[in-house]
C-alpha cells in the first residue's frame, strides 16, 4: 500500500503539513517495500487558484492508495480526489509523519467526508 503524507520536510520527524493543495512535499511510504521517496509540490504552492486541482492530479500520478493530511482537500480538489477510490484521512495536522503513520495503523485518524 502506497501512503502519502502531505508534509512540510523530508524525513519521518517532519511535521504534517495541514494543507492539502498547497503542501511543500508529498511523502511517501510503500508500506509493502518499506520504501520512502519525496515528491516536490512547490509548483503547485505558488498557484493562485487552482491549487487543489493541481495537487490532487499529482497525487492520482504518484498511484497513491493513501492520503494522510491535516484539513482535507478544498471541494474542488475533493471531487477530483473522490473519483479516483483514494482514502482520505484527515487531523494529523499537529503530528509528525510518524506520529501520524502510527495513528493511522491505530484507527486514530477520522476519514474525511467530503461535502456533497
Amino acid at each position: 500500500m502506497k501512503i502519502v503524507f502531505t508534509a512540510k520536510g523530508k524525513e519521518w520527524n517532519s511535521p504534517v503539513d495541514p494543507r492539502f493543495g498547497r503542501t511543500e512535499y508529498f511523502f511517501i511510504y510503500d508500506d509493502e517495500k518499506n520504501e520512502v521517496s519525496i515528491a516536490n509540490n512547490a509548483d503547485s504552492s505558488k498557484e493562485a487558484h487552482g491549487a487543489g486541482p493541481k495537487t490532487a492530479q499529482k497525487l492520482f500520478d504518484l498511484n497513491a492508495d493513501v492520503l494522510i493530511t491535516g484539513n482535507g482537500p478544498g471541494e474542488n480538489a475533493a471531487t477530483v480526489l473522490n473519483q479516483t477510490g483514494l482514502k482520505i484521512y484527515v487531523g494529523a495536522g499537529d503530528m509528525t509523519i510518524k506520529d501520524a503513520y502510527d495513528a493511522f495503523k491505530n484507527d486514530k485518524l477520522p476519514l474525511f467526508k467530503a461535502k456533497k
